[in-house]
């Protein structure tokens, strides 16, 4: 009975930790080219850095066939775009002011957060 309590434990602070405690590293834009890989439900980096005042280019390429994964929104910036599988897309962002930027697709399964500074 005490080793089901301590399992139950265990699975309670991990989903506590996976849903409100778990923070994705922030890939930051700079210099090198920063590719977003759209696989397995996810987008990689899914959390990106980048300066005020400059237009960026964001560059995605899609690995995953489901059809979700094929529409990009970035409903802040009225944005909407197609990613053609396994084919480089560049998405023109335009200068943008200090916040947090939003984007998914169009379930809003695959979720990302653009952070500009």
């Amino acid at each position: 009975m005490l080793l089901i309590n301590i399992a139950g434990f265990a699975l309670i602070a991990l989903i506590v930790w996976w849903f409100w405690l778990y923070k994705p590293k922030e890939a930051e834009l700079g210099e090198n080219d920063l590719v977003i890989t759209v696989e397995n439900g996810t987008y990689s980096p899914s959390r990106i850095k980048v300066s005020t005042g400059e237009p960026v280019e964001i560059k995605f390429i899609r690995k995953d066939q489901s059809p979700c994964s094929e529409t990009l929104l970035i409903p802040d910036l009225q944005i909407s775009d197609t990613l053609p599988l396994n084919k480089l897309k560049t998405i023109q962002l335009p200068a943008l002011a200090a916040g947090e930027y939003a984007f998914h697709c169009q379930m809003q399964m695959y979720r990302g957060l653009i952070t500009v500074k």
